[in-house]
């Protein structure tokens, strides 16, 4: 059997590990790359567990050149790619009358131009290949915009917007192109919440607890997998029944 190629974007945080454990473990002949651009040493200890089938390759979502360099080294090792997964994802909270022009334009380039440029990166491959999966990791923040996240709700919608888009401009090449959703998940992106402030988001969850890294990545690898072939344009949440 053909090892399937797999890239994982922001695989340096909790979900994108976990996202990318979810597929070596699944076979044998999955082949992982781990785009990362900062903070590489968990994605360095990662791939050190998987030395033949686990690699980081340096990549900067947010630049269009970095994304073609990073495909190319993947090409120019495996010769295909099967899978792409879009997690990279950032943060700048504050509300729209003070937010600083910065972080609405960090947010938009990390959130939605890293998507786009990924996209337009993988599909020529994918594209003559015939045959590809495209995964974007948008959030519940999409579907049900709180206060204070104008500029990260904003971005993972137009991630949503841009996932149902997509997959009708490819869905005849067999490329399917889904979204997950995640609602509250125990990563270091919550690590800095009190515990009433803990205790106050767990409250607004049906099942009265945040989601593990594990549960998400479970919905990541089954999109991926060749029994999803029918499933294109989904939007699938992993909230634990808030909305």
């Amino acid at each position: 059997m053909s090892a399937r190629v797999i890239l994982v974007t922001g695989a340096n945080g909790g979900l994108g590990r976990a996202i990318v454990r979810a597929f070596l473990q699944e076979s044998p002949h999955a082949v992982v790359w781990l785009g990362v651009h900062q903070r590489r040493d968990q994605a360095d200890a990662l791939a050190g567990e998987y030395p033949d089938r686990c690699f980081c390759v340096g990549l900067d979502v947010t630049d269009s050149s970095s994304w073609q360099e990073a495909v190319g080294q993947i090409l120019a090792r495996n010769s295909r790619l099967d899978v792409l997964v879009n997690n990279a994802g950032k943060h700048a909270d504050a509300l729209l009358a003070t937010m600083p022009v910065s972080a609405w334009r960090e947010v938009l380039s990390t959130n939605l131009d890293g998507a786009f440029y990924g996209c337009q990166a993988v599909l020529p491959t994918m594209i003559s290949q015939r045959h590809g999966r495209i995964i974007n990791v948008a959030s519940l923040s999409a579907l049900l915009a709180p206060p204070g996240q104008t500029n990260y709700a904003a971005a993972k919608a137009g991630l949503v917007a841009l996932t149902q888009s997509l997959a009708k401009e490819v869905a005849r090449l067999r490329i399917t192109v889904n979204a997950v959703c995640p609602g509250f998940v125990d990563t270091e992106a919550l690590a800095a919440m009190s515990v009433e402030e803990r205790r106050a988001a767990e409250a607004k969850v049906p099942m009265r607890r945040f989601g593990r890294p594990e549960e998400v990545a479970a919905a990541v690898r089954f999109l991926a997998c060749p029994e999803a072939s029918y499933i294109t344009g989904s939007i699938i949440k992993v909230d634990g029944g808030i909305f």
